[in-house]
């Protein structure tokens, strides 16, 4: 019964990840019309009628395919979509170390089902907004629901599935979805767009929503939470951000993801001034590295379940791909091209993702407590830094600096990162027993629990 409930969780938490990652990318096709609907360079007549002009400016025809940041017709409305697409993992990032110090201390379903509530209407406000300040409300509140909902989400998993590899299994499939959620929002926002409407695809993630967030409250009802007042306490925050294992991981984290995170927003228009790429084109410029993610995700978790020892060498290896990926990236000169080092991209964070979460857990299972909800809070603020800065730092790079000049200090900083994960070399040697009588020795008995678990180190 145990592990048939925590498969049940696993897919509560999948669903919250996935529905957390279409919502951030199903507004990529209907933001730029319906801002420039609102400012009345469009067909005024309802919120799904297309606007006049595509994001483009270079037909009335909109593609069902579009960019991943679509640029705007004007400086002013580049500005509005990049603070808008940003404005989430700013949120995000700023109650992260909030959120993971509060599920430290009440458990994960709470804070989950929590954040499931917010995401609930931070799509329904979507659904309804009419103006700008109301996307940008729906946005942060999605920001709000995403600092609770992925990080409790995360913590729930490492939580459940305690022995390896199935820990790394259960991650990996929620890496996965992860993946998938933000690939194939775009042509699912795109289409239901253009013969829906605008707010169908809205409702439709509303009710995917909703009945996630039912299910979490059948198998973890508010009732059942009273267990946590036995468990450990959990290390602060702060001394986990001041560990140098979990510092290296988080830098990697963070590294790793800067150029997918900067590409998103300016690979659109490199493609159409320097190939001239098409529409389609462009729409479909990340949809094949959904596979080669995928695969990472898989050969991380079969290589981990045999070499459990060397997690900081595909780490380190995904780095390097990552680095050589986006150096390659201004050399390609047509469609077919481009996509072989995105999908490097794409394979190489599959990598590091899926051999360091499972490392950060296993950091505190034996140089803290095994509560998890603030390591994964501080693994949530390393891909916040990356998405919050890439709407709008990255198209300022590219102004001043050039599209070539963004790639190669993207790739350069990967390379040069990849070796400082040899400091996790000697991880997989630590011995947790002995790490959890220091830190309960330490800081002396704050419950029944920790004073039990004292008493068997003592004895």
């Amino acid at each position: 019964e145990a592990r048939r409930q925590r498969r049940l969780l696993l897919v509560v938490v999948c669903v919250a990840l996935l529905l957390d990652n279409m919502l951030y990318m199903v507004i990529v096709p209907i933001i730029p019309d319906y801002i420039a609907a609102m400012r009345g360079r469009g067909d005024a007549a309802g919120p799904s009628a297309p606007a006049g002009g595509n994001e483009t400016g270079s037909g009335g025809n909109r593609s069902l395919l579009p960019a991943r940041y679509p640029p705007g017709t004007g400086g002013n409305e580049d500005v509005q979509i990049g603070v808008l697409f940003a404005s989430k993992a700013m949120l995000q990032l700023l109650v992260n170390p909030l959120s993971g110090t509060l599920i430290d201390r009440v458990g994960y379903e709470a804070p989950l089902l929590a954040g499931l509530a917010v995401m609930f209407l931070s799509t329904a406000t979507f659904a309804f907004a009419e103006n700008y300040a109301t996307l940008f409300a729906a946005r942060s509140l999605q920001g709000l629901g995403s600092a609770f909902a992925d990080t409790a989400g995360i913590a729930l998993i490492a939580d459940r599935y305690a022995e390896e590899p199935a820990r790394s299994r259960a991650l990996g499939t929620a890496l996965a979805c992860i993946s998938f959620g933000s690939l194939a929002a775009p042509p699912f926002g795109g289409v239901l767009y253009e013969f829906a409407g605008k707010r169908v695809p809205f409702l439709v993630l509303a009710c995917v929503c909703l009945l996630d967030g039912l299910l979490l409250l059948a198998l973890a009802p508010p009732g059942a939470a009273g267990a946590r007042a036995n468990m450990p306490v959990g290390t602060p925050i702060h001394r986990l951000m001041v560990d140098p294992y979990i510092a290296v991981v988080a830098g990697a984290l963070a590294t790793c993801n800067i150029p997918l995170a900067f590409l998103e927003p300016t690979i659109a228009n490199w493609m159409k001034e320097s190939m001239g790429a098409s529409e389609w084109e462009v729409g479909l410029t990340w949809l094949p590295a959904f596979f080669p993610h995928v695969l990472g995700v898989y050969v991380t978790v079969r290589l981990a379940a045999a070499y459990p020892h060397l997690q900081w060498f595909y780490g380190a290896l995904g780095m390097a791909i990552i680095g050589a990926s986006s150096c390659l990236v201004p050399a390609c000169r047509n469609f077919g091209q481009v996509i072989v080092p995105l999908c490097g991209i794409c394979f190489g964070i599959a990598l590091v993702d899926t051999a360091l979460l499972p490392t950060l857990a296993f950091l505190v299972d034996v140089r803290h407590v095994s509560v998890y909800g603030s390591v994964y809070a501080i693994a949530d603020i390393s891909y916040s830094v990356a998405y919050a800065l890439g709407p709008i730092v990255a198209g300022q790079i590219v102004h001043t600096m050039g599209f070539v000049q963004l790639n190669l200090g993207m790739g350069l900083a990967n390379v040069l990162y990849a070796p400082v994960l040899l400091f996790l070399k000697n991880v997989c040697q630590m011995k947790p027993s002995h790490s959890e009588r220091n830190i309960l020795l330490e800081e002396g008995p704050k419950g029944l629990y920790d004073t039990i678990k004292m008493e068997e180190c003592k004895g």
